[in-house]
């Protein structure tokens, strides 16, 4: 049969959302090397293989240094225009950028700020047509429940215009069962009327998906490919029409997949979760989201209505507003 997959030029072109990535994850190599150098800080290894990681506790170490070279309301704001650029040149029409503040040393003590340099460089961006950004601010796996309840106090007293949702992230297979520690936070985040997504199903089975929508109410699950290994976390996925936001390459990098062959994507697609295609961290991991389509609708010789249907999945687990979401969709049923 022959493949009637999209082409690149048309999927850079498809109308859709990106909702599972990492603005720790948007460095490229050549500015941390140049902000390495200014602050007379040692690279951790040589630049052509600054992005060559031996494992998630390696990638995750790597994005402390990273973010602690972006100290300046200027580099952050950077950053923010930096991303909505690459938005822009993938065909994005609307990101929830994850943001956790645990990582930005230069910044600890110090969120309201980080939030309002990150949304300067967002508003100037918006301003200049380039694609809106909701901010997904994330608590990590190994931080305790008073300081997770603290940080989702915060978030409620300030709603800050920019914040969207409470997320929660890191290595599950180190942190341990964390759902029942975090519960009060999230429950706290929906009352304060922030959505809420969770890293689940990554370095954990399907028993971090269950903890995520029974324990923490997600509206939407950050990776969650490991549900396939329990039946009936699929079917509790499925009944409760909660989407994942699945990202394919950064799962073959780190390695909880060995090849697109073993990995879940579509047999959940066809068991009826709803998906989204995303690239967690795209620079470190040389992804784009174009790429991520590409990728898969060649692999599982998608068409045009396969890939229709993920975009829009893209768009309706989007935290963006109703307004864009709708405009997202008109163009989307005209491509």
């Amino acid at each position: 049969m022959p493949n009637t997959s999209p082409t690149l030029p048309r999927l850079i072109a498809l109308p859709k959302a990106e909702v599972h990535v990492h603005l720790e994850g948007t460095f490229e190599p050549a500015l941390l090397e140049q902000w390495a150098i200014e602050a007379r800080q040692p690279m951790p290894r040589p630049r052509e293989q600054l992005l060559q990681f031996s494992g998630l506790a390696d990638f995750l170490d790597f994005l402390d240094w990273a973010c602690g070279l972006a100290h300046t309301p200027q580099r952050l704001a950077a950053l923010a225009r930096a991303f909505c650029e690459r938005l822009q040149r993938d065909g994005t029409g609307y990101a929830d950028l994850i943001v956790n503040p645990t990582h930005w040393s230069a910044w600890h003590g110090r969120l309201r700020q980080l939030l309002d340099a990150l949304d300067a460089g967002f508003r100037e961006a918006e301003q200049d047509g380039l694609p809106k950004v909701g901010l997904c601010v994330s608590l990590l796996r190994t931080q305790t429940a008073a300081q997770a309840v603290e940080l989702v106090d915060l978030l409620a007293a300030w709603r800050h215009p920019r914040v969207v949702a409470l997320s929660v992230d890191g290595n599950e297979a180190t942190a341990g069962r964390t759902g029942p520690r975090f519960a009060e936070a999230f429950r706290r985040a929906g009352r304060a009327g922030l959505r809420r997504t969770v890293h689940a199903g990554e370095s954990s089975g399907a028993d971090g998906v269950r903890d995520a929508v029974e324990l923490l109410g997600a509206d939407r699950i950050d990776h969650g490919v490991r549900a396939m290994e329990d039946p009936a976390v699929v079917a509790l996925l499925v009944e409760r029409g909660i989407a994942l936001g699945v990202c394919p390459s950064s799962n073959l990098a780190l390695g909880v997949y060995p090849s697109l062959d073993a990995h879940p994507l579509e047999r959940l697609r066809q068991a009826g979760v709803r998906l989204s295609l995303n690239t967690d961290d795209p620079s470190l991991l040389g992804a784009s989201l174009p790429g991520e389509y590409a990728l898969c609708a060649d692999h599982f010789g998608w068409d045009d209505t396969t890939v229709r249907a993920l975009a829009q999945t893209s768009i309706d687990a989007s935290f963006a507003d109703a307004d864009t979401r709708a405009a997202l969709s008109a163009r989307l049923a005209a491509w």
